[in-house]
């Protein structure tokens, strides 16, 4: 009577490289569809996402709904920005919906005439007006587009420079810090 092992290497390997392939695709459906890592570069964002962080970014749920304001995005640089290599995109919190009124005034911001209370910043935080939010001059934001700041206004280039971004350039919202392992969780989220 002849036996036949029931482990051949061949078998093995054929069921391991399955295996491996199966992972990557999964894992590249994932990013290319759902969530990819992204890595916080600079300090506009200082003092909520400091630089060299990672997160992750919620690439589905603007597919099923509308950005907000308060959510911090991560979107392609608008082509009026010039754009090395590994920095074409940028980190900012959605200030402004289409059909906002937004105004840049004596280093606070105004949403809607109204005084926008920004509890995610320091109070010592002043908002500098540019070349699109000029100092007392109120700007509506168009309609399919966000006008987006930093948090750490004085450090940031922003919306207040190069104006609102087209929904279509925003690759998704920010949701999750995993690294420092200190920081890890979720982002908390802020509405105004």
């Amino acid at each position: 009577m002849k036996f036949r092992p029931a482990f051949s290497l061949g078998s093995f390997i054929l069921e391991f490289v399955q295996s491996i392939v199966l992972a990557l695709s999964v894992f590249v459906l994932i990013y290319l569809f759902v969530a990819q890592p992204n890595q916080v570069k600079g300090s506009s964002m200082v003092p909520n996402f400091i630089d060299g962080e990672y997160l992750l970014t919620d690439k589905i749920s603007y597919q099923f709904g509308a950005p907000q304001r308060g959510d911090v995005v991560v979107f392609k640089a608008p082509p009026t920005e010039p754009c090395a290599e590994d920095e074409c995109e940028y980190i900012k919190r959605i200030i402004g919906l289409p059909g906002d009124k937004v105004m840049v005034e004596n280093g606070e911001v105004y949403l809607n005439g109204k005084l926008l209370e920004q509890s995610f910043i320091p109070d010592d935080y002043m908002t500098d007006s540019g070349s699109y939010c000029q100092e007392g001059v109120e700007v509506e934001v168009p309609d399919g587009k966000y006008l987006v700041f930093g948090d750490n206004r004085s450090h940031s280039r922003d919306g207040r420079e190069f104006g609102p971004i087209d929904k279509s350039l925003i690759v998704g919202k920010a949701f999750f810090k995993y690294w420092p392992v200190s920081e890890m969780g979720l982002i908390p989220t802020v509405r105004f």
